[in-house]
């Protein structure tokens, strides 16, 4: 019996941690996924447009002096408001922003759509926090319109 005793003890603390991590599993599985639905909000496309912005022909050179970039951007903003705004700002305060993030990226970096994503997650990120210090809206989206990039 004292042989036995640790493999029971043992034999027994494995089906507990197994029925521990199966009721874990199917609590995630079969739980309440309506915490974790995200909620899109449908806007029509005259409300799209009154809360869009555009900063057009930004060309400037890529970390790499030979190549330049061409770009265009659609900002979308949360409402009118901010908007009115972000009109204010956005060659004093953003275009400085984009160019500035333009000249650190690799030519080859920025072709690809996840090149193109990265961009824009980091200038959405850098843009809210600049609209946070003039204004209580913020960017909700940013579309990339028009996209060049060349060897000089």
């Amino acid at each position: 019996m004292k042989k036995m005793l640790p493999w029971l003890i043992t034999i027994l603390l494995s089906i507990t941690l197994i029925a521990v991590v199966a009721f874990m599993l199917l609590n995630n599985i079969l739980g309440d996924s309506s915490k974790d639905d995200v909620k899109v909000e449908r806007i029509s496309a005259d409300k799209r447009v009154e809360v869009t912005s555009e900063i057009k022909d930004i060309t400037t050179n890529l970390i790499d002096p030979e190549h330049i970039v061409k770009i265009d951007f659609a900002f979308q903003l949360d409402k009118k408001k901010t908007k009115e705004d972000f009109e204010k700002i956005k060659d004093i305060a953003i275009k400085p922003i984009i160019i500035s993030t333009l000249s650190d990226v690799e030519p080859d970096s920025i072709n690809g759509s996840k090149g193109k994503d990265a961009l824009k997650s980091k200038l959405l990120n850098l843009i809210n926090r600049k609209l946070q210090e003039t204004t209580d809206g913020k960017l909700v989206s940013i579309d990339i319109t028009n996209f060049i990039v060349t060897q000089m």
